[in-house]
C-alpha cells in the first residue's frame, strides 16, 4: 500500500525524506517509457514542481510548513484551469482555445497550502462516461492485473492511476456521477466526493453545473479528509474517527445490488459482516426512489441537458474531433426542452426529499461503489454493446448519490491480492464531516480484519 499522507509528513518534518526527493520519484515514474505515464498525464510540471518542491524544503527545514501537504505531489485532473494553459479536458477539440487567464479556485488553494503539483491528468473526454477511455492521449492501464488490460475506471482515470503507480501522493479529480469513486475503487483506491457545494467550481471546465464536484482521490480516508480540508477552505482540522459501536448504517436493497459479479458480492458480504461484528447496527432498506431514477432521467437527465448548453458551440465548429461515444451522449441534451429540463429540476426535488427522509434515521448508507470488479479494456474498446452496457453498469450505484446532493466515499474492501472491490459510504447533503469520522471507522475495522 502506498505511504499516507500523514506517513509522508511525518518523513518531511524528520528530516527522512524531502519534498525534492519526492517529487522527483514521483517525475522519473511518470516519465518511464516503460510505464503508464504517458497516458497518465496531458502535460507534465517538471521544472515548475522541482521548483516547488525546494521551497516546500526551505519552508519545512525552517519549521514553518504551510500546510499538512506541504511538499506533497499532487496531480490535477485536465479540467481545472492553470493560468496560461489551455484546459483540454481530455480532448483535442479545444486545442485553439485561449489559456486561462488564472488559476482555479481549487487549484489556488492547492498552491497556497504547498502541494507541488506535478502535473495534469488525462480522463474521459470531457468527463462523459465512467470507464476511463480515451481515444486521443490513450487509456492508463489498471495497476490491477495489467497483464490482461483493464480499465482504470473514469472519468477520473489518470488520477487513479497517477496514485497507484507513485506518480502522485494523491490526486484530485471531479465527480459528476462517480468520477472520483469510481476509479478510486477499481483501482483499489479512496476517494470522496463531497457535497457539491462544498468545493468551488470556478475556473473548472463543467460537465453539469447541477452535479459537478471535486474531491480527492488518495491511499486512505485521513487523506482524503486533510485534501478536503484544503479544497473546501475549512483549514487543517479534520474530524476524528467515529465509534463503529451503535452506528446505524442503511443498506440499500433496490436496484444497487443488481448485476454484482461473485467478486464484488463475495467482498460486499464481507464487509458487512465485519462492520456488523465491530458493533455497527445494519439495516437492509427498501429505497424505491432508486428504481424511479430511470425514469426521471430517460431524456438524458441534467448532465445531458447541461453539457449541450456548454458545448453546443463547440460541437459545431469542432464535433468531427469529438470522441464519439462521448459525442452521442451530449447530443442527446440537443432534444431535451426547457419544459423537459424543468421537469427533472423538480422531479429531482421531490426525490431527495423521499430519500432523505428514508435515510433520517440512520447514520450512513453503505452499498457497492460498483458492481463489478474493472472490465476488460479491449473488450469494450471493440464492442460499442458492452463498452454502453459496462458505462451504463458502473455509473449506476454513484449516480444516485450526486442526484441526491449527497457525499459519499468509496474505500476498499477487497482482500490483499484480489480484485480492488470499493464499499460506499453515503449520506445526505451537509454531512460531509461526520462521513468522512465514520469512513476513518469503516476503513480501520475493514483493513484490520482483512489483512489478519
Amino acid at each position: 500500500m502506498a505511504a499516507t499522507l500523514s506517513e509522508l509528513r511525518a518523513a518531511l518534518d524528520a528530516g527522512r525524506a524531502t519534498s525534492t526527493g519526492l517529487t522527483e520519484v514521483a517525475l522519473e515514474r511518470a516519465t518511464d517509457p516503460a510505464g503508464e505515464g504517458a497516458r497518465v498525464f496531458t502535460r507534465l510540471y517538471g521544472d515548475k514542481a522541482r521548483a516547488a518542491a525546494q521551497v516546500s524544503d526551505t519552508l519545512i527545514k525552517a519549521g514553518s510548513p504551510r500546510s499538512p501537504v506541504e511538499g506533497l505531489p499532487v496531480s490535477i485532473k485536465d479540467l481545472f484551469d492553470v493560468a496560461g494553459e489551455t484546459t483540454l479536458a481530455g480532448s483535442v477539440a479545444r486545442d485553439g482555445a485561449a489559456p486561462a487567464s488564472a488559476h482555479s479556485q481549487v487549484v489556488r488553494r492547492l498552491l497556497a497550502a504547498g502541494a507541488v503539483l506535478v502535473g495534469r491528468t488525462n480522463m474521459t473526454e470531457f468527463a462523459f462516461s465512467g470507464l476511463g477511455l480515451n481515444p486521443h492521449y490513450g487509456t492508463p492501464l489498471n495497476a490491477f492485473d495489467r497483464a490482461t488490460g483493464r480499465i482504470p475506471g473514469g472519468s477520473s482515470s489518470g488520477a487513479g492511476v497517477s496514485v497507484t503507480d507513485g506518480m502522485a501522493a494523491a490526486a484530485i479529480g471531479t465527480d459528476t456521477g462517480g468520477s472520483v469513486r469510481i476509479p478510486a475503487a477499481l483501482c483499489g483506491l479512496t476517494g470522496f466526493k463531497p457535497t457539491a457545494r462544498r468545493v468551488p467550481l470556478q475556473g473548472v471546465l463543467p460537465l453539469s453545473t447541477s452535479l459537478d464536484s471535486i474531491g480527492p482521490l488518495a491511499p486512505s480516508v485521513a487523506c482524503c479528509a486533510l485534501l478536503d480540508a484544503v479544497l473546501s477552505g475549512e483549514g487543517e482540522d479534520i474530524p476524528p474517527p467515529a465509534m463503529l459501536a451503535g452506528l446505524r448504517l442503511a443498506a440499500p436493497t433496490t436496484v444497487v445490488l443488481d448485476g454484482m459479479d461473485a467478486s464484488v458480492a463475495a467482498a460486499f458480504q464481507k464487509a458487512l459482516g465485519i462492520l456488523s461484528s465491530a458493533g455497527a447496527k445494519i439495516t437492509e432498506i427498501a429505497l424505491p426512489e432508486f428504481a424511479a431514477l430511470a425514469t426521471i432521467n430517460a431524456k438524458g437527465g441534467l448532465a445531458a441537458a447541461e453539457a449541450w448548453h456548454w458545448h453546443r458551440s463547440l460541437i459545431e465548429r469542432e464535433g468531427s474531433r469529438y470522441d464519439p461515444r462521448v459525442l452521442v451522449r451530449m447530443m442527446r441534451g440537443r432534444d431535451i426542452s426547457a419544459a423537459d429540463y424543468i421537469d427533472v429540476l423538480e422531479a429531482r426535488r421531490a426525490w431527495i426529499s423521499a430519500v432523505e427522509a428514508r435515510l433520517m434515521p440512520f447514520d450512513a448508507a453503505v452499498l457497492p461503489t460498483v458492481p463489478v470488479i474493472a472490465p476488460v479494456l479491449k473488450e469494450l474498446e471493440r464492442d460499442e454493446a458492452a463498452y454502453s452496457a459496462a458505462n451504463a453498469l458502473i455509473l449506476r450505484n454513484p449516480t444516485f448519490i450526486n442526484f441526491l446532493d449527497g457525499c459519499a466515499l468509496s474505500v476498499p474492501c477487497h482482500a490483499p491480492d484480489t480484485a480492488p472491490v470499493g464499499l460506499m459510504i453515503a449520506a445526505g447533503a451537509g454531512h460531509d464531516r461526520s462521513l468522512l469520522a465514520i469512513g476513518q471507522a469503516v476503513e480501520a475495522a475493514l483493513q484490520a480484519s482483512l489483512r489478519a
